[in-house]
């Protein structure tokens, strides 16, 4: 009896996939082939036709049966994109997400010189922005030790490295100096919330990154609250939110008496981001 072709294979897989509730199989299955078959995602259609090895059809079948449970995409191949880059990501830190592409966007649209990112992670916030602006010099900030080693890599990775600074902090505990720039994606889900997220979630990304432990917005809270001693004159912080946390998280920073608070939307039109400047 032949050997399966890549094809069959990735019908079998996704229909697997499919079976054990995988949001889009047919992606996931297409993905995991190629890392497996050690060619890029767009090449899985030349190799379609052709009869896979035993070699790389174990590779696959331990892959999928990972993906099965839930096994998030990024953490079986290593790495995830974000904003046309690569990031080396594992189960230590908070998968780099497209919505929050719309910080990176908002970020740019004006000029700064030092970036302040608070709570990390995989480090694909500061190094982004280094890396989209040649001149900028940041630092970064996280409270797991793995955490600062994921973004210390990944700014070796991006060649940003001489000029991110990556320190062990609990939010400004250990943070000296004024910026131009204070960005953020804190854990937004409430303690209560956390029963509803998705396994890829629950079971295989932080719970420290994903939920304070309480209402959701305690570190808005800090971070409104204290950000004013570490911003220029000129400066602005913004904050990634959870898509119905948008009027609580204006008030929190308008009662903590910044002068200019605004709201910004994703893609798909949620409110995504809180900008704050002008502080008292």
């Amino acid at each position: 009896m032949s050997a399966p072709t890549a094809a069959q294979a990735m019908v079998l897989a996704t229909s697997r996939l499919r079976a054990a509730g995988v949001p889009d199989p047919a992606r996931d299955a297409r993905i995991l082939l190629a890392h497996a078959a050690s060619v890029d995602a767009a090449r899985v259609t030349l190799i379609a036709p052709e009869e896979i090895a035993p070699e790389i059809a174990e590779r696959y079948e331990h892959l999928i049966a990972l993906r099965a449970v839930r096994v998030p995409v990024s953490h079986l191949i290593g790495s995830r994109g974000f904003y046309g880059r690569d990031f080396n990501v594992s189960r230590d830190v908070l998968d780099p997400r497209p919505e929050t592409e719309t910080l990176i966007e908002l970020a740019l649209g004006e000029p700064f010189e030092r970036v302040l990112d608070l709570g990390t992670g995989s480090g694909c916030i500061l190094v982004t922005l280094l890396a989209e602006r040649p001149d900028a010099t940041g630092v970064g900030t996280d409270l797991s030790e793995v955490a600062c080693l994921q973004a210390s890599a990944n700014a070796v990775l991006h060649d940003v490295q001489a000029r991110a600074e990556i320190t062990l902090s609990d939010w400004f505990e250990n943070v000296e100096g004024r910026f131009d720039l204070i960005v953020s994606n804190p854990p937004y889900l409430a303690a209560a919330e956390m029963a509803d997220v998705a396994p890829e979630l629950a079971l295989h990304e932080p719970a420290m990154a994903l939920t304070d432990g309480a209402d959701g917005l305690s570190v808005y809270r800090i971070i409104a609250d204290q950000a004013q001693g570490y911003l220029s004159s000129d400066g602005r912080v913004m904050v990634e939110i959870g898509w119905q946390q948008g009027q609580d998280v204006c008030k929190i920073f308008q009662d903590s008496g910044w002068g200019r608070v605004t709201l910004a939307y994703d893609l798909d039109g949620r409110p995504r981001v809180v900008c704050a400047d002008r502080p008292a």
